[in-house]
């Protein structure tokens, strides 16, 4: 019952998406009252009454009539009431109608395309830092756990250089064939010579063609227990120390996630709260960064989960919204993602979502 949903646009209704039957056959008033109570829902949490309806619709009905459009949308499973209240809240299976029927969103504004951007701007910093900022990012525009995820690269090494930094460091620039580039700051010793920078980068590049990290490292460090002469001492140290700040699993294959504290803001029952710690102990298994993966690469655009619907977690009263980030190749680099309650602002957070996955995706290839 998932959803995806093309890239946003222009304000088209349901960004050109085609709902459900059941979202065809609602005539304008059950639409508008579904919609209404949907928005008042992601705002406040709280039930939603006939009279309240009634001063803020758009079109004018009366309480009475309000309340047999809300029983028709109860009997229809798309409304409940909780409790003894005499309003209503949407069910999944209605908040899936509004998402797929009767949202409304356009294309981000253009100052917060560009904030953005700069918030992810990679100048000087690590893959592994952009990648957090990105996930802190998404939890703070979304107030929810933002998610971000960058498959492991274990392509083969185009290049490596090594740039002065001063007061004994050096930052290490590694650039695969796939053209992804990851950058580290090791110590080197005090007062190293360019020299020595140079003829380790030069010495690693010569055997770098071809090889993944993990090849190079082994071959290097055969190379170095056989015969150490082939560099000098201090070119060895920057050698060895450029290839040590990688670790084998270091190298993307991080599922990144920020703001789960958000997700407990609205639990309230103790069933609710056993939920969330399922949840948070899924996303720190291997297997939940697969099956990311596996919903990316089965979207083209953005996809939308509501409750148990997720394939990923099935745990009701949480909605997950993930996009899939694709290189200028439009190949697969990564995934992008917001984990919130159910009454998450959909019209907000899906474009935002939608946009970073696209400068995420530029940043991984």
């Amino acid at each position: 019952m998932d959803q995806t949903v093309p890239t946003p646009g222009s304000g088209l209704r349901g960004a050109g998406r085609t709902g459900p039957p059941a979202a065809a056959a609602l005539d304008a008033r059950s639409a508008a009252v579904l919609r209404e109570i949907v928005e008042q829902y992601v705002e406040t949490g709280e039930p939603v009454g006939s009279r309240t309806l009634s001063r803020r619709l758009p079109v004018s009905l009366s309480p009475a009539t309000i309340r047999n459009v809300m029983a028709d949308l109860t009997e229809a499973g798309l409304l409940f009431a909780p409790h003894t209240s005499a309003g209503r809240l949407p069910t999944e299976q209605g908040l899936r109608l509004f998402v797929d029927g009767l949202l409304e969103f356009g294309d981000l504004p253009e100052d917060e395309r560009e904030a953005i951007a700069r918030a992810l701007a990679a100048q000087g910093r690590s893959l592994q830092d952009t990648l957090a900022d990105a996930s802190s990012m998404l939890a703070g525009l979304s107030q929810a756990a933002g998610m971000v995820l960058a498959p492991k690269s274990d392509g083969a090494i185009k290049h490596i250089e090594f740039v002065p930094l001063g007061s004994g460091r050096a930052l290490v620039i590694l650039v695969a064939q796939d053209g992804q580039v990851e950058n580290r700051v090791i110590e080197v010793p005090p007062g190293l010579p360019p020299s020595a920078l140079t003829q380790a980068a030069n010495y690693l590049n010569a055997r770098a063609q071809g090889r993944t990290l993990a090849e190079l490292r082994r071959r290097v460090a055969e190379e170095m227990a056989a015969d150490r002469g082939q560099l000098d001492a201090l070119a060895a140290t920057v050698a060895e120390a450029g290839l040590a700040t990688w670790s084998d699993n270091e190298r993307g294959g991080a599922l990144i996630v920020r703001g789960q504290a958000r997700l407990l803001a609205d639990v309230t029952q103790i069933e609710n709260l056993a939920a969330i710690q399922i949840l948070f102990e899924r996303l720190e298994t291997q297997e939940t960064m697969l099956r990311l993966l596996e919903l990316a690469e089965n979207s083209e655009g953005v996809r939308i989960f509501i409750g148990a619907e997720s394939a990923l977690f099935g745990t009701s009263g949480v909605s997950m919204i993930v996009a899939p980030a694709r290189n200028a190749a439009d190949r697969i680099v990564g995934a992008i993602g917001v984990i919130g309650p159910t009454r998450i602002n959909y019209g907000r957070i899906i474009p935002v979502v939608d946009y970073t996955a696209r400068v995420i995706g530029r940043l991984l290839g």
